[in-house]
């Protein structure tokens, strides 16, 4: 079933990218990702009380808060500047870029949380920058 979601995720991902190009014309990028967190905000909570999960709250370990926190933070500044990007680029371009945070996420899985480099997971990642460098230069 994750890869339903996976798959799913990586659509909604490239109609966020279009949508957005689209949607940005003539409007400050940092409005324009404010606007979109509003809405991102709006929904999760629904999903939240949807499927009935507000209990949980109070069972967040300190932990789980601070990376919690951490991980708003890097998604914040992930969208202000993807929003700026997008703005002053083309989607085909930015997108590409913005895609190497599989490869960062592979080799920062490797460091910080040992997940095994597999040879599999290095190809990928060439073969990933490869075609992004392809596609932007």
């Amino acid at each position: 079933m994750w890869l339903v979601f996976a798959i799913l995720s990586a659509v909604f991902a490239a109609l966020t990218s279009i949508l957005a190009k689209v949607g940005i014309d003539g409007v400050n990028s940092n409005l324009a990702t404010a606007l979109r967190t509003v809405v991102v905000l709006v929904m999760a909570w629904g999903m939240v009380f949807l499927t009935n999960s507000q209990g949980g709250i109070t069972e967040i370990s300190t932990k789980s808060w601070i990376f919690l926190i951490l991980s708003g933070l890097a998604t914040g500044a992930s969208w202000l500047c993807y929003y700026k990007a997008l703005q002053m680029g083309e989607a085909s371009k930015v997108v590409p870029i913005d895609k190497m945070s599989v490869v960062i996420t592979l080799i920062l899985a490797f460091v910080f949380l040992h997940e095994k480099f597999t040879l599999k997971a290095a190809i990928g990642s060439v073969l990933i920058t490869a075609g992004t460098l392809v596609m932007v230069l």
